[in-house]
């Protein structure tokens, strides 16, 4: 990390040129109620990198000059303590702030009264305009982006956590409200970091800018070359470069991007290769290992009453042994019919065709026994029947 911060050498004659340019072109451009309100601007640094970050980032930047007025308002969050009300956190947080030395801060907000009294779209506006800046407990800082609202991360004043149990509490605190903060993105090569304002000297701006600078380039996560132009700029005024990096860093570029090509060919082809070998080792135990596996036959499965059925039935349907052989038995009269003894005709009728007489006289016969015992003989039948 050293030496990238070697590399990239600011001119400091050029920057403290271009910083009394600006002050000039902004006194200039100053107005008398400007001047009387004695209202400063921003001045800020714009960073351009030779290639877009992979992953989002949010560096700290100490500057060794502060970059807010003693006017500045700065609000603090905190969490809420056990057993207490929303107003007992309050006062016990703005006591131990008066009891470590601490005076920048302005307000306190526990975490509970942020979400009651500043639930509203309009208090939250409200209180975004009320203040500079904002600090949060580093215990609820997480917690705090579904409460305050996207303007808040839109106008650059998300909440800056700090650790309230440091025993350097004060100069932790001064530190950050003094320094600066830039937040590098995935979707651009452009970011920008505020490190002045136009009520400093020449000199302080530039050991801010220089410090910046340097900071930055130690702890960005971007291989290669980092920056390509940084340019200082204020809030109505064009952006002045200070800073080009040489152009020896497009072959850089380009050598990394044919070595990352070729490292990527390289494993492309040894996962082929891996890939051509597995390929034929299974080939080879196919064709040494060869046996032919009988397919097993699917047979139903039959209870064991349906087994002896299907068994009875299969006999039942057995062929029984033919005693002829299978010749058909010998015709007597050779296949011709026998001779119709009366000659075809009708054997005369003894009675004339006429009925005979019924010696009853077409009346049933009594019965001796008055049918009784039929009777009783029926009944016992059915009895042992039944």
């Amino acid at each position: 990390m050293a030496d990238k911060s070697e590399e990239l050498a600011l001119d400091r004659v050029q920057v403290k040129k271009a910083v009394q340019a600006l002050l000039a072109f902004l006194k200039t451009k100053s107005t008398p109620d400007f001047l009387l309100l004695d209202e400063s601007q921003h001045l800020s640094l714009l960073f351009t990198l030779w290639k877009i970050p992979k992953q989002a980032q949010t560096i700290r930047i100490p500057l060794p000059h502060g970059i807010r007025t003693d006017t500045d308002e700065v609000c603090l969050f905190t969490r809420d303590e056990p057993n207490m009300t929303p107003d007992q956190t309050q006062r016990f947080y703005k006591k131990l702030l008066a009891e470590r030395g601490v005076k920048n801060v302005t307000e306190v907000i526990p975490y509970k009264m942020l979400k009651t009294e500043y639930k509203p779209f309009e208090a939250k506006r409200r209180l975004l305009g009320n203040f500079d800046m904002f600090l949060s407990d580093d215990r609820v800082r997480r917690l705090l982006s579904s409460h305050i609202g996207k303007h808040f991360y839109e106008r650059k004043k998300e909440p800056l956590s700090v650790n309230l149990r440091s025993k350097k509490l004060a100069l932790d605190i001064q530190r950050t409200i003094q320094g600066t903060t830039i937040s590098i993105s995935k979707k651009g090569c452009c970011c920008m970091a505020r490190v002045a304002h136009s009520g400093m000297a020449a000199d302080e701006i530039a050991e801010n800018i220089d410090s910046a600078v340097s900071t930055i380039v130690t702890k960005l996560r971007v291989k290669g070359p980092l920056i390509k132009i940084i340019h200082l700029k204020s809030q109505s005024s064009v952006a002045l470069p200070i800073y080009t990096s040489n152009m020896n860093h497009l072959t850089l570029l380009e050598e990394t991007k044919k070595q990352a090509r070729t490292a990527m060919d390289a494993k492309k082809t040894a996962s082929k290769q891996k890939s051509a070998k597995k390929e034929q080792k299974s080939t080879e135990k196919n064709t040494g290992a060869e046996v032919e596996e009988e397919i097993p036959q699917l047979v139903p499965i039959v209870p064991p009453s349906k087994k002896a059925k299907l068994e009875q039935t299969k006999k039942g349907l057995e062929k029984a042994p033919n005693p002829t052989g299978g010749k058909k038995a010998p015709n007597p009269t050779g296949g011709k019919k026998a001779p119709n003894p009366t000659g075809g005709k009708k054997a005369p009728n003894p009675t004339g065709g006429k009925k005979a007489p019924n010696p009853t006289g077409g009346k049933k016969a009594p019965n001796p026994t008055g049918g009784k015992k039929a009777m009783r003989r029926k009944s016992r039948r059915t009895k042992k029947a039944a």
